[in-house]
């Protein structure tokens, strides 16, 4: 019997009861009219403990945005498309569009409600607004966009739906001498054009995904990039069921300091799902080597459960 209640007890993650995982578990898709943005209230986030996660291809959530934030997640991810009427479109690929799914409609229009609210409700102490955690209201979300079509065509229109945010003090910039942290930190990826990112010289609002296996360069600095990703397996190669071996724990620490020297976030894509005893290695490891974000699609497992789940009472039952 002690047996079973500690395999239940590993296998329940905690209750979690937060006004954003009400919201979450109560969310509509977006329609003609636009998003249905729920009313934002001072104490939603109030139990939430921001992490240093990402929430990869966060579209595709019951609840985008809001089950990532309901978790902790600070970082989000989005993947945009731009089309013939000049919308971006937010969809993994481009057969999977649907019209009303779009960055503002999905992204931008509900952080702009909860910005709104939060900085009539809650004073800013200094010239910094409010962001949306309430234990920590100094962390940003970092918004992750992934272009996926040209780069220099999809861009200025980012930029004309972002520059409102921006004029009303939520975005982290670049002033040309520093940079400003705000509540928001918008981050381009894919098909980004970097040129066009180092343009914005002395307004830049929008900062780049910068290669982690070419740090070595004086290009990428934290005033003109944020992250600093690769692909786990074009980093090391492949992961084994025993996790990392000692040559890839090697580069994984010099990437990561490197990262960590220039001001950058390093963060790792592709890490294995399955089985869940490796990939709690891996999460492990990567946190152990001090990792910048960690890159997950199980909000769940990576927030709420013990990372040990896979052994009790002395046995391995992930595999």
């Amino acid at each position: 019997m002690s047996f079973v209640g500690a395999l239940l007890k590993r296998l329940s993650p905690s209750h979690q009861d937060n006004g954003l995982e009400r919201i979450a578990s109560n969310w509509k898709e977006p329609d003609a009219t636009g998003a249905h943005i729920p009313e934002w209230k001072d104490d939603l986030s109030r139990d939430i403990t921001p992490k240093n996660c990402h929430s990869h291809n966060d579209y595709w959530r019951s609840a985008p945005l809001y089950s990532a934030l309901a978790a902790g997640c600070t970082g989000i991810e989005a993947d945009i498309w731009l089309e013939s009427d000049s919308e971006l479109r937010v969809s993994h690929d481009k057969r999977s569009i649907r019209q009303h799914r779009t960055l503002k409609s999905l992204y931008l229009d509900p952080l702009s409600e909860i910005m709104t609210h939060r900085n009539v409700s809650v004073a800013s102490t200094g010239t910094r607004e409010a962001g949306v955690f309430d234990k920590s209201p100094e962390a940003s979300v970092i918004l992750l966009i992934d272009f996926k079509t040209d780069g220099h065509e999809t861009w200025p229109v980012l930029v004309e739906q972002l520059r409102p945010l921006h004029e009303k003090g939520w975005l982290s910039y670049f002033n040309g001498s520093h940079v400003l942290p705000g509540a928001i930190t918008v981050v381009g990826t894919g098909n980004t054009p970097f040129d066009l990112v180092q343009e914005m010289a002395s307004d830049r609002f929008i900062f780049f995904d910068a290669p982690l296996e070419s740090l070595s360069s004086d290009v990428y600095t934290s005033e003109n990039s944020y992250y600093a990703s690769i692909e786990l397996k074009k980093a090391v190669g492949s992961v084994w069921l025993s996790g990392f071996n000692s040559g890839q724990e090697e580069t994984l620490k010099k990437q990561i300091e490197e990262a960590g020297e220039k001001g950058l976030v390093s963060r790792y894509w592709g890490t294995p799902d399955w089985p869940v005893s490796r990939r709690n290695k891996v999460w492990v490891k990567l946190m152990e080597l001090g990792v910048g974000t960690l890159n997950v699609d199980d909000l769940e497992g990576a927030t709420r459960w013990d990372w040990g789940w896979c052994v009790v009472a002395g046995l391995n039952l992930c595999g």
